[in-house]
């Protein structure tokens, strides 16, 4: 059988069908590429003492691992669950207890004291107090705003005589008088700008043209031919040192690293990568293998116990155990099983015995209890009350 194709079990664990299904469906692989002769060489040696490294490994994790399921199915998870419930009991039922049956009914109580003392009477105040107030403060502000009102039309209109008859009239005849200021400045400010425009034109700019086209474009250019000419020899040495630089870094510096990559890293990064894909593949494959010779371990540890331990104690539950047990069940335990049911119904008759002769010594000292008397009812009771099914109620019939 193909290693690969079996379902991965540790010792101690169970697979269900899916798992082992899933398991058993051929897988596809990419063709892995042979790394030539060196690969070969190395691969036999590398698996087999991978393989001796990684069984004790493995071993180790899969007894690990069963003794922590087993931890967490016998000791660990009734734990957490027994925590739980005290965590419960501790901290959650004592404040739902509070807010059920302490915090909810006097908040209600409070709520309800807060709504007799408080909103009820603030609404009787507001209702029957400060309602019947404001409106009569409303009526007199209404009034006053009346008043208020006829005073201001009055003093408006009396506003309006003075502003049509006397303003308006003085407001003209002093907008005439500062129009002909106006005027008058505005010739004066006119008349000084075209003197002062003439005065800058040929005392300024005209000198400042003159200077200008004689004396700095010349000068300028012949200070620009000069820095152009600057520019280019500095450029020229510049490129020259950059050249000569460039090329002593080639020959002394990018040329041994390339040989050195090329013909020295590459070949070794080569050879340690085979190396290390063979190391990897060698560890998943021992660990795998490791699995299945765990797991054989595990199924004959197993069988051992079963049959030094599991077996023994089995035989003697099925073939001593149990047949005592039913010889004790059926000498002892019944008859005192019975016995102790005549007895509990013979105290139960005694019982029942005394209840019922306190209940005549009762009745011959002090006579019948008095019966209740019925209940004088609007409808008669029993046969005479009214009935859907007839014609006749209880109130029509003869």
């Amino acid at each position: 059988m193909d290693l690969e194709k079996r379902p991965r079990e540790s010792s101690g664990t169970r697979v269900g069908p899916l798992e082992r299904r899933a398991a058993e469906r051929p897988v596809r692989r990419e063709p892995e590429a042979s790394g030539g002769c060196l690969a070969v060489a190395i691969r036999i040696p590398v698996r087999i003492i991978v393989l001796v490294l990684v069984v004790p490994v493995r071993m180790l994790w899969d007894v690990l691992v069963v003794t922590g399921r087993f931890l967490n199915d016998v000791l660990l998870r009734p734990l957490g669950r027994a925590l739980l419930w005290l965590a419960r009991a501790v901290f959650v039922w004592p404040f739902v207890g509070l807010w059920r049956y302490v915090v909810v009914p006097v908040g209600k109580t409070l709520g309800w004291l807060g709504n007799v003392l408080v909103v009820v009477p603030l609404v009787w105040l507001y209702r029957h107090v400060l309602t019947p107030v404001g409106h009569a403060i409303a009526w007199v502000a209404r009034g006053f705003g009346a008043v208020l009102g006829w005073i201001a039309r009055g003093v408006g209109a009396a506003l309006g005589w003075v502003y049509t008859h006397l303003l308006t009239p003085l407001g003209h005849a002093v907008s005439r008088v500062l129009k002909g200021l106006g005027a008058g400045l505005a010739a004066l400010g006119i008349g000084v700008w075209a003197v002062v425009a003439w005065l800058a034109k040929y005392l300024v700019a005209v000198p400042a043209g003159w200077l200008y086209t004689w004396v700095l474009a010349p000068f300028g250019g012949a200070v620009s031919w000069c820095g152009d000419g600057l520019l280019w020899l500095v450029s020229m040495i510049v490129t020259g040192i950059g050249t000569a630089l460039y090329w002593i870094a080639r020959v002394v510096l990018v040329l041994p690293a390339l040989g050195l990559w090329r013909w020295i890293l590459t070949p070794v990064g080569r050879v340690l990568a085979a190396i290390g894909r063979e190391v990897w593949d060698a560890l998943g494959h021992a660990w795998r293998v490791s699995g299945y010779i765990s797991l054989a371990v595990g199924r004959f540890l197993g069988t051992l116990l079963r049959w030094i331990f599991v077996e023994p104690v089995r035989w003697m539950y099925r073939s001593v155990l149990t047949p005592v047990g039913h010889v004790v069940r059926d000498t002892v335990l019944r008859p005192a099983a019975q016995a102790a049911r005549g007895v509990g119904r013979a105290t139960r008759q005694a019982l029942a015995a005394a209840r019922q002769t306190r209940a005549d010594i009762r009745r011959m000292l002090f006579g019948e209890p008095r019966q209740p008397l019925p209940a004088d009812r609007r409808e008669p009771s029993g046969r005479e009350a009214r009935s859907l099914g007839r014609s006749t109620t209880a109130l029509t019939k003869d």
